[in-house]
């Protein structure tokens, strides 16, 4: 591993439980205003229409335009499924924005920490630059900069977000390291070039419907962030 510069993380799934996070605002907004509804069905309901919406700017079917923007696309096209077709505008903003309050992984600020001493950090997400620095502030990332989707205006697994992490830090491919709880965001980043760790997240999609072993052949498998740093550390000083 000696030549890594940059590690480059996935955010959602990855560092940030965004399951019960959304669950937790959506009954929180709602609840207030006498409504009551399955928070963590509408967390699932929501999230399902991620890659749907993202893939309409992938095949150029739709101009790129930044998560929130498709967050809130995908929020109005769910609401009738949960009686919510009469919802206020000022409170489907409100919920849009709940995607700005997750909260990250016990293992997640403590281990990022570890590793910054060594390396360059950044986040190569999907997510847009204000989402990205929102949940940075709320939990303690410590980025070097934020690079990923709205800076490569595509959204992964296209190449370009991948190479234009790696040219924003002076990185060549392999000298860059993509850190994900997903195997297809590994094999995109591998096929360029990328170092890649799988961070096992089994719990991401609730009671072991996440991926708790990767699917492709990758330079580290661990546990937790903090797992990652120990070993990452020790051979970098080797």
């Amino acid at each position: 591993m000696h030549g890594i510069k940059a590690l480059f993380f996935d955010v959602f799934g990855t560092l940030v439980d965004w399951r019960t996070s959304i669950a937790r605002e959506t009954q929180g907004l709602l609840a207030p205003r006498g409504i009551t509804i399955d928070g963590l069905a509408f967390a699932d309901a929501w999230r399902a229409q991620y890659q749907p919406s993202m893939d309409a700017v992938r095949s150029g079917r739709l101009p790129f335009s930044k998560l929130d923007v498709l967050h809130r696309r995908n929020l109005d096209a769910i609401l009738p499924q949960f009686g919510l077709a009469d919802l206020d505008l000022a409170t489907r903003d409100a919920l849009n924005l709940a995607w700005h309050r997750l909260d990250a992984w016990p293992d997640v600020a403590s281990g990022l920490a570890r590793l910054r001493a060594d390396f360059r950090l950044a986040p190569c997400s999907n997510g847009n630059v204000s989402l990205m620095a929102d949940l940075a502030r709320r939990n303690a990332f410590p980025w070097d900069a934020i690079v990923g989707a709205e800076f490569a205006r595509d959204y992964k697994p296209k190449p370009v977000v991948y190479l234009s992490a790696a040219e924003a830090f002076d990185c060549a491919a392999g000298e860059a390291m993509m850190v994900a709880a997903h195997t297809s965001d590994l094999v995109a980043a591998a096929a360029l070039g990328l170092r890649t760790a799988f961070v096992a997240r089994p719990d991401e999609f609730g009671g072991g419907r996440g991926e708790a072993r990767a699917g492709t052949p990758v330079d580290f498998e661990v546990s937790s962030i903090g797992e990652l740093a120990e070993r990452l550390c020790v051979r970098q000083q080797r």
